[in-house]
Order: C-alpha cells, then structure tokens, then sequence
C-alpha cells in the first residue's frame, strides 16, 4: 500500500509547491494512474515515494513505512522503472539483473527463476548476454522493468513506462502490471497516454500544479463529469484548474 499524507515539495526558495499536501491511499492489487499534464507534478510525487527526495512537508509510506524516517527499508519494497534510459551500458543484460539481485540481496536461486522467466515474459531471452550499449530504447526499458521486478517488489512503481516501447512491448509490459496486481503488488505509474490509463487502471488520479483535482475508478470520473472518456474528464479538469488559477 501507497500513502501520500500532507505530502509536500518545495524546491529551493520557490514561492510554488512543486507538490501541494497530496493526500492519496494506493491499496495493494491496485494499478492505479498518475495523470497530468507536463511539469504538473508526477515526477516529484514519484521521486518523494522512492525516496529520491525528502517532502518539504508531509508523510510518504510504504506498507505502512515512513519513507523519510526509514528510507532504507521503504526502498527494499520498491520496484523502480525511471523515465530515463541511464544505465550500465557495458554490463550485458544478465550481469544488470545479477547486480539488481545483489543490491537486494536475491538469492542464487531466485535470481536464476524470476531473471529467467521475465527474460522470456518480456522476449529478451536471445538479447540477455549482449551488452546494454546495443540494446534499443525499448530494450533497455524492458532490461529495466526486468531489473525492477527482481526482488519481488510488493511495490513497482513506474514513471512514464511506455515513452519509446513500440506497440508489442508497450502490450507485454501492460500485461505484467495486471499480472502483478492480481498477485497482490500495487502498481503505480504515470502516464500521458489517457487511452492506456482509461483501460488498464483500477484508479487514477489527475494532478496539476501540484494539486490532486480529482480521484478514482475511470468510471467514476466520467459519471461524476458527465464525460465520454478519460480523456475529456482530462482535458475538462486540467482546463477548469488553469482558468482558476
């Protein structure tokens, strides 16, 4: 489970909250979607839950864990797929994932199973003993994703997953969020792409400048908005919060 109690970021000597006391529960065997425009928030909110930065003011938990209190073990809960592509190119597919497994302290035989089964979940088994420095940006997300999922994680969390992943990929990955959600994982990610958010996710929520606007199942929003789709309680919420501001 993912608590945000009051969480807030101030950068600096900003006069704006980055993030705006963010009050959100996740509950395990959620996919829940993080929605919102460019620069509303989502990487922040992102980086406070994996530990990355320190809230300002205000409470992140993991599992009930105080990630600024207990950072270390809030972290070994975590499975983390970043935006970027930042990675160790010269190690292969294999030596990543065994360098995963050491930092979280996986087992010979463990790592052997998951690395071996997702390496054939998301079809990397061939590219797993080339290096990274050939891998496409799609594979390295994919080598990501399998790194992210290494140790069991009771939480993956995502930022923006499907940027550069070509229609096959972007399906596999989609599926195993579902796979680890029925296995009792929550799933968090953010996202631009509505169309995904509106038939993958148990529950989303839309942010802007900083400040959640609205929450809950994609049916609830557009019965609540009077909507077609996602996209239009989208649109229309993000619209409604710029004219107010």
């Amino acid at each position: 489970m993912i608590e945000f109690v009051q969480a807030t970021k101030i950068y600096g000597k900003s006069d704006h909250a980055a993030l705006d006391h963010l009050n959100l529960k996740v509950e395990d065997g959620c996919v829940y979607g993080f929605l919102g425009p460019n620069g509303a928030g989502k990487t922040t909110a992102i980086r406070l839950l994996t530990g990355a930065l320190r809230a300002t003011e205000g409470t992140v938990r993991i599992n009930g864990i105080d990630v600024g209190e207990r950072p270390v073990e809030a972290k070994r809960m975590i499975g983390f797929v970043p935006d970027s592509q930042e990675m160790y190119d010269k190690l292969t597919g294999w030596e990543y994932l065994n360098f995963m497994a050491d930092i979280f302290g996986v087992s010979s035989e463990d790592r052997k199973r998951r690395g071996e089964k997702y390496l054939e979940r998301f079809e990397m088994t061939r590219a797993a003993g080339d290096r990274i420095a050939s891998y496409s940006r799609g594979m390295k997300q994919k080598i990501a994703a399998i790194g992210a999922l290494i140790h069991h994680p009771p939480v993956w969390v995502l930022d923006e997953p499907m940027v550069g992943l070509d229609p096959r990929a972007a399906f596999l990955l989609k599926e195993e969020m579902k796979n680890r959600a029925q296995e009792g994982a929550t799933v968090f990610f953010s996202t631009h792409v509505l169309e995904v958010a509106e038939k993958l996710c148990d529950r989303v929520g839309i942010i802007n400048r900083g400040k959640l606007l609205v929450e809950g199942t994609p049916e609830e929003l557009q019965q609540r908005t009077g909507d077609a789709s996602l996209e239009d309680v989208f649109l229309e919420m993000t619209e409604n919060a710029a004219e107010d501001q």
